[in-house]
């Protein structure tokens, strides 16, 4: 066996593909530690900097000291604790729906919900660029799977007009796209699921937090949270903690809670996290000048890339990809980048499309506009490096 994983790994360093974890030696911030230096983070997804936020790390830490380090058992048998019901009612009262469901990750979310939506016989169309989790799910669920072209609603209808007007369909995509930038055309999904009689499931791990006008996510920046029953989200991103949620009416909630497996056989979340998150609602709520400084940021970065001569993805949203095409090349650059001063790697398949491998950069709120400068200096230095510019 250690000859064939020799062998694999082998295979992956050939076509630049081969990932290694890159050990961080301070908090996650706009400047970290590594390796023994201070360089500039522009891969994290902490886009409100509530992560490292006091008011986030004492809430964490008093739930610590009253409740433990961990929950000891899955919800339903006794991992149930005060800060879970605090962060439930937090989450339902934030996104306007009746009740949520937290999970230990939005893996387990999409892989325990969707097997409860649809099933063998049914169909799925999802678009093409859905996180892996959510194909993951979709293939648990034993439906039959389409995809659809990316954002493409005329594509996706004419798959819908080909389908048995009886037959139970799920249709299924991202709020804001994690690896393009981008959002969906959530709208016109909506106007097809309406008009087909099929259900639209929405994940809004990337848009919680940011998008919309109090940062309700990407639901809420299209006006349609009546048009749209449930939903999830990530805890991980914006919130800064760690974990995942669905939000929806009190009847959908207890019918996950009951049936999706992936919540059922899990450990709750410590304590710690769930209330360091009900803290980060908190802050989104009375200080939406984060909101103001991270989309500021954002416009800084974008314009000094686009001036640059750099060519990005159709981004909306502080994600703002570079892209490469080739692997080695993208590599390439990450490393140049990392040479002066910059961490933020090379984003290559099979996370994203053949072709396609890029730089993944993601601003936060947290960052100065001294530090985006320094780090636009060292982006075109790298670009120069490495024939890009």
């Amino acid at each position: 066996m250690t000859d064939q994983f020799r062998a694999s790994l082998q295979q992956l360093t050939d076509q630049s593909l081969r990932r290694s974890l890159f050990p961080l030696e301070s908090a996650t911030g706009p400047i970290v530690n590594h390796a023994g230096r201070a360089v500039i983070l522009l891969s994290s997804n902490d886009y409100l900097g509530l992560s490292t936020h006091p008011q986030v790390i004492q809430a964490a830490i008093e739930a610590t000291e009253r409740y433990g380090t961990g929950a000891g058992a899955s919800r339903l048998v006794s991992g149930t604790l005060p800060p879970h019901a605090a962060l439930e009612n937090a989450l339902a009262k934030f996104k306007g729906a009746e009740a949520s469901l937290v999970f230990g990750a939005g893996y387990l979310v999409n892989i325990g919900v969707i097997p409860n939506l649809i099933g063998r016989g049914d169909l799925i169309f999802a678009d093409r660029l859905c996180h892996a989790s959510l194909i993951d799910g979709c293939r648990l669920s034993q439906a039959d799977f389409r995809v659809f072209r990316h954002g493409d609603c005329a594509h996706l209808e004419a798959l819908l007009r080909r389908r048995a007007s009886n037959r139970r369909t799920l249709i299924i995509t991202e709020g804001l796209f994690s690896m393009d930038g981008d959002v969906a055309p959530l709208a016109d999904l909506v106007e097809l699921a309406e008009r087909y009689d099929a259900m639209l499931y929405v994940d809004d791990a990337h848009g919680t937090g940011i998008m919309g006008a109090t940062g309700r996510g990407t639901i809420e920046h299209f006006g349609l949270e009546r048009r749209i029953p449930f939903h999830m989200g990530t805890l991980s991103k914006a919130l800064g903690s760690y974990g995942a949620y669905v939000v929806g009416s009190n009847e959908f909630v207890q019918y996950l809670l009951n049936r999706a497996r992936s919540f059922i056989f899990t450990t709750a979340l410590p304590p710690a996290i769930a209330a360091a998150a009900s803290a980060a609602i908190t802050i989104i709520e009375r200080e939406p000048d984060r909101r103001d400084r991270l989309w500021a940021n954002r416009q800084y970065l974008f314009d000094g890339l686009k001036k640059q001569g750099f060519r990005l993805t159709p981004t909306v949203s502080p994600i703002l990809p570079v892209l490469i095409g080739d692997a080695a090349h993208a590599s390439a650059f990450a490393d140049r980048l990392l040479a002066h001063g910059v961490y933020a790697p090379a984003i290559r398949p099979p996370t994203v499309p053949d072709g396609t491998s890029r730089i993944r950069f993601t601003v936060t709120a947290a960052h100065t506009t001294e530090q985006l400068d320094e780090a636009l200096q060292a982006v075109m230095l790298a670009g120069r490096e490495t024939a890009l510019l």
